[in-house]
């Protein structure tokens, strides 16, 4: 009896790792993982701890964290499936399953060797299947293993590559705004002296790449725990300046040669799009956490309110028409209090403050 449960253990050990990695390598949605994604969550808790004991280091402490949860991953799978076919091929030691040579231990451990050699589709093991039940048991597990390897090392792969997709966003956004992850300044060099026919052409490609991304990290959930030293490549950076940018041309632009900008398709994508990404992983990774600051915030909207008429301004100064008055200034606050508020969620979640993700022009707006 107790070895019949030792092995229907080893078959649910076995079948929950084989459905952790099928809902996180192959269905692929956010939040439907088994193990994966709370072994990563505590993960990233722990590097955060780390991280803020670590002073100035904290930066290089939490670069770390998104390589070393692909690691973890690797090991939970691997250690489970182990840990299963050790269970299943315990009670045969010495009997369904021998020793090359000499006497056969029976003791776990050398289950637990021997679980992890039958993983192996090829390869040199000291213990041998001497039953047909057991031969089926090292069968299946050489399938499982070599299925799972292959799909680990593409998930990998893909993970990177998707990763280094979202930088590339994050440089784009960054170089566009001057250097300075100001929506103003990446405005002014869009249109210079109110020509946008060029510009709208990076406004078309910034809200494709947005549109990859939020499906992006739909498919791969542990991009969102990569996090690294310059600012301008997480998510809730990329996502505050198309979000200002968007506002700001709703709100402040004037004039008829540049009306037909606020209704184009390319500045509707971009707004949804971003919105959509910021709320995706804001639901999915914190689900009951408070806003850091609220949309009604008196202090937040004198903030907001400095912020836009430092951007009408610079506007002005690159020739652009731009409505000044309390009309478009209020339009703006009122658009900014529909996704600040997700912006100041999700930025503090991946331990970046406020001010990290903001502006950082020469005159530090």
């Amino acid at each position: 009896m107790l070895s019949v449960l030792e092995r229907a253990s080893g078959a649910l050990v076995m079948g929950i790792v084989l459905v952790d990695v099928f809902l996180t390598i192959l269905y692929a949605r956010i939040g439907t993982g088994l193990i994966a994604e709370r072994a990563a969550h505590l993960a990233w808790i722990a590097f955060r701890r780390t991280a803020e004991a670590a002073g100035r280091r904290r930066a290089i402490v939490l670069s770390f964290c998104g390589p070393a949860i692909l690691l973890l991953y690797v090991l939970l799978w691997a250690g489970g499936l182990t840990l299963g076919a050790g269970l299943i091929i315990h009670p045969g030691l010495g009997t369904g399953v021998q020793a090359g040579n000499g006497p056969t231990p029976t003791d776990f451990l050398t289950a637990l060797y021997a679980g992890g050699s039958s993983m192996a589709i090829v390869g040199a093991s000291d213990f041998k299947p001497m039953t047909d039940a057991y031969r089926a048991v090292y069968l299946a597990n050489s399938l499982i293993g070599m299925s799972v390897t292959s799909l680990v090392l593409t998930y990998i792969m893909q993970v990177y590559g998707a990763l280094r997709q979202r930088n590339a966003l994050g440089l784009q956004f960054h170089v566009l705004s001057g250097e300075t992850s100001d929506a103003g300044e990446l405005l002014a060099r869009l249109g210079p002296r109110g020509q946008f026919s060029a510009g709208y052409s990076h406004l078309v490609t910034l809200g494709e790449a947005m549109a990859a991304m939020k499906e992006t990290h739909h498919f791969y959930p542990v991009l969102f725990y990569f996090r690294f030293q310059q600012p301008y490549y997480s998510v809730s950076a990329q996502a505050h300046l198309a979000l200002d940018t968007a506002s700001l041309i709703r709100s402040t632009l004037a004039g008829e040669e540049t009306a037909w900008l606020k209704q184009a398709a390319a500045v509707e994508a971009l707004w949804r799009v971003a919105q959509m990404l910021v709320v995706t992983l804001e639901t999915a990774f914190l689900p009951n956490h408070p806003p850091e600051a609220e949309a009604g915030d008196p202090h937040e909207r004198q903030r907001w309110r400095a912020h836009w008429e430092r951007a009408a301004s610079r506007l002005a100064e690159a020739g652009i028409a731009v409505a000044r008055d309390e009309t478009a200034a209020q339009a703006y606050l009122d658009l900014r209090a529909r996704w600040w508020p997700h912006i100041a969620r999700l930025a503090p979640a991946m331990a970046y403050r406020s001010k990290d993700i903001e502006a950082r022009g020469p005159e530090g707006s």
